[in-house]
């Protein structure tokens, strides 16, 4: 992923309005992510748990979708649908976004399980592991399992538009 400037984040959200992407906290130290490593760019909401968001660049440009989960995990260890990473405890949770438009404003949600951490990139490239859980063996090359949390979160994406 190329590195993304605070405007570009702030003018990405297709599931929010205006103002409200407007007052998210972006990260102020944009320069540090391992950008050569994402998929997507996630980040919580240090004043608000249970709050999240992403930005995923895409052909037609960055969306930047925010997300809501319960905080405290089931303390059972359950799979990433993104990046199929099994994390204990808390370590996954059912992601929720607003649908985009008109639906979203009638309080239309979807939803997924993935890394609470939004670290999917970084585990599908074997660059973090995931603290109780593991890896689901598989023999597959490192490019497809990148080649698959893309193709998962842009699924998850079109989802925000129908």
């Amino acid at each position: 992923m190329q590195p993304v400037t605070e405007r570009e984040i702030r003018s990405s959200f297709v599931n929010c309005s205006k103002g409200d992407a407007k007052r998210l906290p972006v990260p102020k130290d944009l320069d540090a992510p391992p950008w050569d490593d994402l998929d997507f760019f996630g980040w919580s909401d240090p004043s608000y748990p249970g709050r999240s968001y992403l930005v995923f660049p895409q052909d037609d440009g960055l969306v930047g979708v925010a997300l809501r989960h319960e905080t405290g995990g089931s303390g059972r260890a359950q799979m990433c649908s993104i990046c199929k990473t099994t994390h204990t405890g808390s370590g996954v949770s059912l992601l929720t976004a607003a649908k985009a438009g008109d639906s979203g404003r009638k309080g239309n949600t979807i939803g997924t399980y993935m890394c609470t951490d939004l670290a999917c990139s970084l585990y599908a490239r074997n660059k973090r592991s995931p603290s109780a859980g593991r890896r689901y063996r598989e023999d597959m090359p490192e490019e497809d399992k990148i080649a698959r949390v893309r193709e998962n979160l842009t699924a998850f994406i079109a989802r925000l538009y129908t």
